[in-house]
């Protein structure tokens, strides 16, 4: 890995709306303001700029609730159609407690909510967001699309926020991915005192879904994709799914 990176900010994307090219906004963003990309950079793009443009949105005027949505929900206080629609997008519920649901998304993520969500969406009060169908065939098109721009080869990573078991606080997590692996195997390898490691895993994806997050923000800052120069990436086309641990080797289910 590199000794030192840059994360960058890119300005000039707009409010995104249902239906846009998410690919054509950020190379014109790109091309307009910079930083042009070059090779081996890696673009960080939240999800909930994918969501909207390619239509992952909910109506909860259309949504009608069934037995155990409105079961969960008067148990959390919580809008019966909302988790109708965390339902949907779930393989199972992991933990409800007070306003909390703890799903196993369908893409296999354990996160709160399973990532239906209010925030950001900009499109009126009775819409929530889901994360993409395929977020790996999102960031494929991203990093398409900046190729055939920029002629740069670039990963990009598709980032949320995800809530830790054990930990306060949110940080930004890789959901899709394109141009690398996620994952570096640092097993075989030696310390800096001979001792070999032979399970050690680092998730790279995850950590520069997390850095990016840093200048993209959470709230109103209106900077939904970030530059990052200067990481060596894991070679490969990986998806996230590899980031996803096997339920036979998770000790905490």
């Amino acid at each position: 890995m590199s000794a030192s990176f840059t994360v960058t900010a890119v300005d000039g994307i707009p409010e995104v709306q249902p239906g846009a090219s998410l690919p054509g906004l950020v190379v014109a963003a790109l091309r307009e303001r910079g930083p042009r990309p070059r090779d081996g950079d890696v673009l960080v793009v939240a999800q909930k700029v994918v969501s909207k443009a390619e239509g992952s949105i909910v109506d909860l005027r259309t949504v009608t609730p069934g037995a155990e949505a409105v079961r969960l929900a008067r148990l959390g206080g919580k809008d019966p159609r909302h988790v109708e629609v965390i339902l949907r997008e779930s393989k199972r519920v992991v933990r409800a407690q007070g306003g909390v649901l703890i799903t196993e998304h369908r893409l296999g993520h354990i996160s709160a909510n399973a990532g239906v969500d209010h925030s950001n969406a900009g499109i009126g009060p009775h819409a929530v967001t889901v994360l993409p169908r395929d977020p790996d065939a999102s960031a494929r098109a991203l990093r398409d699309a900046v190729r055939d721009a920029f002629g740069a080869s670039v990963a990009v990573v598709i980032n949320d926020s995800h809530g830790r078991p054990h930990r306060e606080g949110a940080v930004g997590v890789c959901i899709g991915a394109a141009g690398m692996e996620p994952l570096l195997s640092l097993v075989g390898r030696p310390d800096r005192h001979g001792y070999t490691m032979r399970t050690s895993v680092e998730a790279v994806a995850d950590e520069l879904a997390g850095a990016a997050t840093l200048v993209q923000g959470q709230c109103d800052e209106g900077t939904p994709v970030a530059l990052i120069r200067g990481v060596t990436v894991p070679a490969g086309d990986g998806g996230a799914a590899k980031l996803i641990r096997d339920p036979s080797k998770d000790l905490f289910r």
